[in-house]
């Protein structure tokens, strides 16, 4: 029988998802007005459920008594169907309800069902739903509200009016039928049209390879050995743009690279693995799941940075939820396994005003991607106990049609744990959460541009995590870790068991038996069961003496193991089902058969434009319109979602400050807490460079993610750093040229900073296409956007310091040296002006500069320091002031510049690289400024008690306003 329980807020209690919505249906102009009125609800079936028992589980199952009130009855009963009391039901009250569709995983139900078994009785499915009554609107309207805001069809099924069904679907049992795929005797035509509509998305000289490798054998392929190569192929698994050959034509000249990241960023950390010899620091770069270093005698510190863009912009919450959970697993299955310390994030979104007729066909609103990725990281990080302490948002419009989701992981791992290597014999063993529908295709998808009908084609390609799930294998794995139960494992990630138990075994040979996977439900096919990415589950290489321990270990905390093949050292990869052969193949050929595909790449530089400041607002009014710009605005409303204290090492938190809201330069935790040595996190990026130079842009952000670091305390000696790229359409030779310039310039960065990259990824054909009115293809492409995300160290987390000021009577010194870079600037984006000088990085000042303010910092010369970043000086001055509660008084005459002539405006909001602002007591000084020597440092200031921000120029008064007045431009933006 299926019962459905409704739960509704008490009377006198607002129904907040319910007035939610209509502000948003308002907001996005889905409706002149509307009401409405929600419920959350559950679907339950089962053969021991009585009305007294669903009334008992109602009760004290489902129900928050104190807040709601429950109806129960089946689902046919008028009374469910009755629009609540809060909203006056007339003619035009429609019921809307909407539920993840068969398949999608639904974590609340999954612990639901759990539930309603604690009880003793046996329970079939359960579901969750959630319930709209809108009145005054047209049935129009409400399809629009349905399918605008409240269900995403990747996902979820909106019925309108009561359900149409008396039982739940679980599956139905699948019958065996090994298919194959006729590409032996495919046209050129046929192999294109073959890789677009099986979604494999491989390149036409790699479907023509494996076209001829089956020719040579005789046969055609079956249907998992074909989604296997694809799988193993794909972009976002091999690397092959990234990791590939490229003719690269600039203006220096023609150069061929044979793997261009291993012979730029790989390169540049094997030479500095050179350099320092015995005193390398390094442990294990670019080959496991995530990079590692040495942290003390006793721990290892690991860091991963992953994207999940294309599922998130299709789904966004479960793309983020899911992006996150992700990358968590990367930093578990790292070695032997690493303890997750710490989340970062980072988004990347069009402006949440957009207008709703801005929107192409196909895309989500801004301000609803927006919502649903920063749940999603939320409700997954803190749901597994894991802190998320830094993170940064960028805001551009061409982020439109393809947000970029960027989340980070931090781990801490035994010194004598961090290496594996699994053995011929052991078992493969599946540990986590059982095997759905969800996730299909999602590493072939990733490789492809996104268009208006992604949404329905690849709906398959998103996942919903379940983070209590994650928890549960975290603890359980940890602890089979300490007791040596299995000798590698790694993340069941993008492409499944294909790629998981492809890659543990390229050295070796496997054979798996899929009919042996735990499911979700039946109905899985053999390539369903091989492919799917569905979430919370991790892939153990295990000794049979081993087993019978780890699989007792696993029950008795509630998570699922199962041995499902060897590895088996015959060089190939076996794929049974019920004892059929459905798939074998040769590792080699999986890994070593891809045909190189030489890109071209070229790269045209932009003559510097000049850049005219007349007709610009007032000092004093540009400096607020930077506060309130959405790239600098306070993002206080997304940090104060997540718990960045749990676990208890977070020593310097994401807003600092009297008042705990100013904006912190880097996150500081102790990862061991009986120590005081410290991890820092930071990260950089500014894609408005790579409009103008990507070489610069890629630059900066390096300079930017370091200075972060460093302004907290960090040994610039000790900093290891990650790279994600997300870029565009690659087969473009100007965006390939690009990507290579940038990757030119990490390269020659990194060696002169003598700081490592220690991991990355890329992310490419971040495009969204569409058809405008007139039925013009459309095409718009993100900016060439890298993250570099830093990791650095403290020796003791008592001797780093914040940005906001300290004390009246302290002065006020900036260190480096300002150029006239107005160039990409905030200051021409709240003008509305182009050209001007992009800003450069002269990495060996950098450098020094960067010594020499650790070196200040550790003898307590500095109390306060800020990094000199979007908006230049004048916006550093005003969040020291107003986070610290104090005033500032500058003068620019002071300021150090390479020419005299620069003007005021430039002095103020130029970004040149490689600066800070510092406090520093008088009785400090002479301290302070002998740590720098020959390098650029003036004071420039004073802290004031009369909390307000005071800039000259000479005797002209530029800024005179209220730390207040300063604030409010910076908190209100994005408060929600």
């Amino acid at each position: 029988m299926l019962w459905e329980i409704d739960l509704h807020p008490r009377a006198g209690l607002p129904d907040l998802d319910a007035d939610g919505v209509a502000a948003d249906v308002i907001a996005l102009r889905l409706a002149q007005k509307v009401r409405v009125a929600s419920s959350r609800g559950y679907l339950v079936q089962g053969p021991e459920l009585s009305p007294e028992r669903i009334e008992r589980l109602a009760r004290e199952l489902f129900a928050d008594t104190v807040a709601e009130e429950y109806l129960v009855g089946q689902v046919s009963d008028a009374k469910l169907a009755a629009a609540p009391e809060r909203i006056a039901a007339g003619e035009g009250t429609q019921l809307v309800q909407v539920l993840l569709k068969p398949g999608v995983m639904d974590p609340v139900a999954q612990s639901a069902e759990a539930g309603v078994r604690d009880f003793g009785w046996e329970v079939d499915a359960v579901r969750t739903l959630r319930k709209y009554w809108i009145a005054d609107a047209t049935a129009e309207e409400v399809r629009a509200i349905s399918s605008e805001l409240l269900a995403n069809d990747a996902i979820e099924q909106v019925i309108v009016g009561p359900l149409p069904f008396d039982r739940l679907q679980s599956g139905s049992a699948y019958k065996f039928e090994l298919k194959t795929v006729a590409i032996r005797d495919l046209d050129a035509a046929g192999l294109v049209r073959l890789s677009k509509e099986g979604q494999l998305y491989l390149q036409p000289a790699e479907m023509e390879t494996i076209q001829r490798y089956f020719v040579e054998l005789g046969r055609e392929p079956t249907d998992i050995e074909l989604e296997t190569v694809a799988q193993t192929w794909s972009e976002h698994c091999s690397h092959k743009t990234l990791a590939g050959r490229i003719a690269y034509r600039d203006e220096d000249g023609d150069r061929q690279f044979e793997n261009m990241l291993k012979e730029t960023i790989f390169a540049a950390t094997q030479e500095l693995r050179r350099r320092w010899g015995k005193n390398d620091w390094c442990v294990s770069v670019f080959k496991d799941n995530a990079g590692i270093v040495k942290f003390d005698d006793q721990f290892n510190v690991a860091f991963k940075v992953e994207t999940h863009n294309h599922p998130s912009a299709l789904e966004p919450y479960g793309g983020a939820n899911t992006g996150i959970g992700g990358v968590i697993r990367d930093t578990i299955g790292t070695g032997l396994g690493a303890k997750p310390i710490c989340n970062t994030d980072v988004f990347c979104f069009a402006p949440p005003d957009t207008a709703v007729e801005d929107l192409p066909t196909g895309v989500l609103h801004p301000k609803l991607v927006m919502r649903g990725v920063v749940e999603g990281v939320r409700d997954y990080g803190n749901r597994m106990g894991i802190p998320t302490v830094n993170g940064a948002v960028y805001f551009d419009r061409r982020y439109l049609g393809n947000p970029l989701v960027y989340c980070g992981n931090v781990g801490l791992i035994p010194c004598d744990k961090s290496f594996k290597e699994p053995q011929p014999g052991d078992l493969i063993v599946a540990v986590g959460g059982k095997t759905g529908r969800d996730g299909i295709h999602g590493a072939t998808f990733s490789s492809a541009e996104l268009t208006h009908e992604s949404e329905s084609l690849s709906g398959g390609a998103v996942q919903i995590g379940n983070a209590i799930e994650e928890k549960k294998v975290l603890d359980v794995l940890l602890e089979a870790r300490d007791r040596n139960l299995f000798t590698a494992m790694t993340d069941c990630g993008a492409g499944g068991f294909s790629s998981a138990v492809g890659e543990m075994g390229e050295k070796i040979g496997a054979e798996v038996h899929l009919d042996k996977a735990p499911v979700k439900y039946a109905g899985l096919s053999y390539t369903e069961l091989w492919i799917s990415e569905a979430q919370e589950r991790m892939v153990l290489s295990v000794p049979e003496a081993n087993w019978a321990e780890l699989h007792q270990l696993c029950a008795s905390e509630g998570v699922e193991a199962t041995a499902i093949g060897t590895f088996e050292p015959t060089g190939r990869l076996v794929l049974k089902y019920n004892g059929n052969v459905v798939g074998d193949m040769p590792m080699a050929f999986l890994h070593d058969g891809r045909p190189p595909v030489v890109r071209q790449a070229s790269y045209t530089s932009k003559p510097v434009a000049p850049l005219s400041t007349t007709n610009t607002m007032s000092v004093a009014d540009s400096l607020q319109a930077i506060l309130g710009s959405l790239n600098v605005a306070s993002k206080e409303s997304i940090i104060r979602q997540y718990d960045h204290e749990v676990q208890g090492g977070s020593a310097i938190k994401p807003l600092v400050g009297v008042q705990c809201d100013g904006p912190g330069d880097a996150a500081v935790v102790r990862p061991v807490l009986g120590s005081r040595r410290g991890v820092v996190i930071s990260c950089g990026m500014n894609p408005r460079y790579g409009d103008f130079d990507p070489y610069h842009m890629a630059a900066s952000a390096i300079d930017e993610a370091l200075r972060n670091c460093v302004a907290v305390g960090a040994d610039p000696a000790r900093i290891a750093i990650l790279d994600n790229f997300c870029w565009g359409d690659c087969e473009r030779s100007e965006t390939l040229g690009a990507l290579v310039r940038a990757a030119i310039a990490c390269h020659d960065l990194s060696l002169i900073f003598e700081t490592p990259f220690i991991s990355g990824k890329d992310s490419l054909n971040n495009e969204f296409s569409y058809f405008d009115d007139a039925g013009q293809k459309q095409t718009i492409a993100i900016p060439s956007s890298l993250l570099i995300s830093a990791m650095g160290q403290v020796a003791d987390v008592a001797q780093c310091v914040t940005m906001d000021l300290k004390r009246a009577g302290n002065l006020l010194y900036l260190v480096g040296e300002t150029k006239d870079e107005l160039g990409g600037s905030h200051y021409t984006l709240v003008n509305n002006l182009d050209g001007g000088a992009v800003p450069t990085v002269d990495g060996l000042r950098a450098k020094a500069t960067f010594a020499a303010v650790h070196r200040a910092i550790g003898d307590g010369s500095i109390v306060s320091c800020h990094d000199l970043s979007e908006g230049g000086l004048a916006a550093a001055a005003a969040e020291m002031a107003f986070a610290g509660g104090l005033g500032v008084e500058v003068q620019l005459d002071g300021v150090p510049t390479g020419t005299a002539s620069l003007s005021p405006v430039v002095k103020l909001f130029s970004e040149s690289n490689s600066r800070f602002l510092c406090e520093v007591a008088p009785e400090h000084a002479a301290v302070f400024e002998g740590q720098f020597a020959s390098l650029p440092v003036a004071q420039v200031g004073v802290v004031v008690e009369s909390p307000l921000v005071t800039i000259k120029a000479g005797v002209e008064t530029l800024v005179n306003v209220a730390n207040d007045q300063l604030k409010e431009s910076w908190q209100s933006p994005l408060r929600y």
